[in-house]
């Protein structure tokens, strides 16, 4: 070898091994600094993408977003509106000439609207706003023809204009009384108490810009606020029902038909629904639609929001399980959406079921298919869908059609799967050691996916962040169970390391190569932690039968997989220091740490964050019944063994783990009653013990400083018990 070449080998692994020195250990405050990018929105020519991002100020405790944009082909990403305002939920036009999003320019939030100037890729011209409502507006869509925008807004079901909504909100905020009467369920929800408001899908027409105002076309003031002669929302599904149904995220549970014409939406009509899972999809005309969903007009009273009754919604779906997020095909033949089939079970298998429109009839493209559909998005050409579906730890996109059995076009963590242009498909793409960035790929092609956006590259090129080992061991039934391992940065296998044991909630959910935000993996080791996590039977991932094994058998085979997980790592792991170990986990997590709390002394100490505490208790407390009905047999009076068979209180003689507990005042899914009363167990029995209680937080802890103060509270727990050698 030429001297001239070994200096050159010399000095560049000289710079690799000074670029991996300068690189540290992850900190919360990096985490907060990370853009947090939303779901891609492609023009319709396939030349650019929008998008909005969050970005979280910790000093001020505050999170906003904004709106960008990015050449589909990848390149610099931009701002799109330079505004202070929180903007979200960017939507083009079906033309690709306009765009609409909500803003907090206002209060309550509102739909606006601006053009956009395709070749420079800009808002052209000043946006305006479109909508006026007491209530606010969000989730809006546009019609298949241009024409109309449809949006959400939760309003009173007995009241039949603004105004009277108006006056609803404006005497329940000034009323000095802040007591409330029920006389049925659904009264809390989530975070929130309902107030018995109902969401409602309305539609106000789109118009042309202010620029183009003509004498027909409604007149805007000066500040690009709506005139008086704004057009009027129209309510499109009256009554007292939901639609949509409340959701946690995902895709959009309504859609428009290409022409314009019709709307297919979810809604569940069942009479307590505090106890029902059965979403129907409906569809109703959108010029002439104004009667509640499932109700004929001579039936109605009030509810509309103007106009005549002219047409009652139809209910295409069959399952007396779920079936929601109806998605038109291109061309209007079809409507395909995500169906489970039995009733009552959320984890159920999700199910991909096309409509005909023309004849009716619905067919399963996913039956020999054992694995859940998350998001999809149909082909340009509707004989094709694709799909995003968990496996083992990923969320792969696979190409479904209907007489082949579904295939694999890329191993990848995938949501938000949306075209752009004829063959390339944007998505949602993330990793245990990055969060979301927008990604696309050429379905017509074998190419690898390509990140379009790279938000957050100078923050994380500068942190060691360490891959994710996966493992597979002999679990409950000897059955094979995956695992995954983070090591700490700068890992040396000839050192001892403390062991934080992460437990995953749903119960049917999975840990994977995902971001989070809440539990971070990377964040867990940062500090010299090896985190481990095992997808315990009720995973999702790995089968509809897998999935179904946790149902009444929480403290079961959960347990064993657990505890034979660690097991193995300890066996097979030399520098795990078994004798430094802490288990954590929230919500299913939370009670699988009180279950360890009386079934093992094996660990240092535990973190239980929203565990469920009382089965019995927790039955009359939480809001969603159908999950304890299908979880634990139905109430307790009907199946009482089983509830004191599998709840953690009844095996409070054995606690003597310290343990810190967390829960937040407005968890309405696991009453915050469950965290007191544990504490006081511990307490009482004398077991050292502290609760990090949040007043203002429900099931998850999203404000910027309590999540700070979370962090920082169960990592000093951790380390007092773990962390000296």
């Amino acid at each position: 070898m030429k001297k001239s070449a070994a200096f050159v080998i010399i000095i560049a692994a000289l710079a690799c091994s000074a670029s991996a020195q300068t690189k540290h250990p992850f900190t919360f405050e990096e985490m907060m600094k990370l853009k947090r990018v939303g779901a891609p929105q492609p023009s319709p020519d396939g030349k650019w993408v929008v998008f909005d991002c969050v970005d979280v100020d910790l000093e001020s405790n505050t999170r906003i977003s904004h709106l960008w944009i990015v050449p589909a082909q990848g390149g610099e990403s931009r701002r799109l509106n330079e505004t202070p305002n929180h903007e979200e939920r960017p939507r083009f036009s079906p033309d690709g000439k306009r765009l609409i999003w909500t803003s907090k320019a206002t209060d309550p939030t509102q739909i606006w609207m601006c053009d956009f100037d395709a070749n420079a890729g800009a808002l052209s011209g000043k946006p305006h706003q479109v909508t006026n409502l007491s209530t606010g507006a969000d989730g809006a869509i546009w019609t298949g023809d241009g024409k109309n925008i449809v949006f959400v807004s939760a309003v009173y079901p007995d009241c039949n204009d603004d105004a009277c909504n108006k006056q609803r909100d404006e005497e329940l905020s000034k009323s000095k009384v802040k007591a409330k009467i029920f006389t049925r369920l659904f009264y809390r929800h989530w975070n929130a108490f309902t107030e018995f408001k109902r969401s409602h899908l309305f539609v106000v027409e789109a118009g042309v810009s202010p620029a183009d105002n003509s004498a027909d076309t409604p007149a805007r003031n000066a500040g690009g606020t709506p005139a008086s002669t704004t057009p009027v929302a129209r309510d499109l599904t009256p009554g007292d029902h939901d639609v949509p149904p409340f959701s946690l995220g995902g895709q959009d549970m309504y859609s428009s038909s290409p022409d314009g014409q019709e709307l297919a939406y979810t809604s569940n009509i069942d009479e307590v629904e505090a106890t029902s899972t059965n979403n129907e999809i409906f569809i109703v005309p959108i010029n002439n639609a104004n009667v509640e969903a499932g109700v004929s007009p001579a039936e109605k009273g009030n509810g509309t929001a103007g106009g005549t009754p002219a047409s009652t919604p139809k209910k295409i779906s069959t399952s007396p399980g779920s079936d929601s997020t109806p998605l038109y095909s291109p061309d209007g033949k079809y409507i395909a959406w995500r169906s489970q089939a039995r009733a009552g079970f959320e984890s159920d298998k999700q199910r991909l079921l096309i409509y005909e429109r023309a004849t009716g009839k619905i067919r399963d493209l996913t039956e020999k298919f054992d694995r859940s559909v998350g998001s999809f998005t149909w082909a340009p050409d509707s004989t094709t869908i694709y799909v995003s579906a968990e496996d083992h730890g990923e969320s792969p996109i696979y190409r479904v059609s209907e007489n082949a059995q579904p295939s694999e076009i890329a191993r990848v963590h995938a949501d938000d799967l949306l075209f752009g242009g004829n063959n390339r498909l944007f998505f949602s793409r993330d990793s245990i050691s990055a969060p979301s960035e927008i990604a696309s790929l050429d379905v017509s092609t074998k190419s690898a996916p390509q990140f379009t956006t790279h938000m957050n590259e100078p923050v994380l090129s500068q942190i060691d962040m360490q891959p994710m080992e996966s493992f597979t061991f002999k679990g409950a039934e000897n059955a094979d169970v995956q695992g995954f391992m983070i090591k700490p940065p700068g890992f040396d296998p000839n050192k001892k390391y403390p062991l934080k044991f992460l437990i995953h909630g749903g119960p049917q959910g999975a840990w994977g190569d995902d971001w989070s935000y809440r539990w971070n993996p990377e964040l867990f080791s940062a500090n010299g932690y090896v985190s481990v996590m095992i997808n315990f039977h009720g995973s999702t991932g790995y089968g509809q039968a897998f999935t179904d094994s946790i149902s009444r058998d929480w403290g079961g085979k959960p347990f064993v997989d657990l505890m034979k997980g660690l097991d193995y790592v300890e066996r097979t792991y030399p520098f795990i220091d078994k004798t430094r170990e802490g288990a954590l986990g929230a919500s299913y997590g939370g009670y699988m740490a009180n279950w360890l709390l009386g079934h093992t002394d094996r660990f240092k100490c535990i973190v239980s964050h929203d565990g469920m505490f009382n089965a019995e208790s927790a039955y009359g407390s939480t809001e969603e019944l159908w999950f304890m009905n299908w979880e634990w047999g139905g109430p307790p009076w009907q199946n009482r063994a089983l509830y004191r068979k599998f709840s953690p209180h009844e095996y409070a003689q054995n606690f003597k783990t310290p343990t810190l507990v967390v829960h937040g005042q407005l968890d309405y899914r696991l009453d915050v009653s469950q965290g007191f009363d544990l504490f006081t167990t511990l307490q009482v029995r004398k077991v050292p013990s502290k609760m990090l209680y949040f007043p203002d937080e429900g099931h998850w802890v999203l404000k910027p400083q309590n999540s700070q103060l979370w962090w920082k509270t169960v990592t000093e727990w951790v380390d007092q018990w773990c962390k000296a050698e």
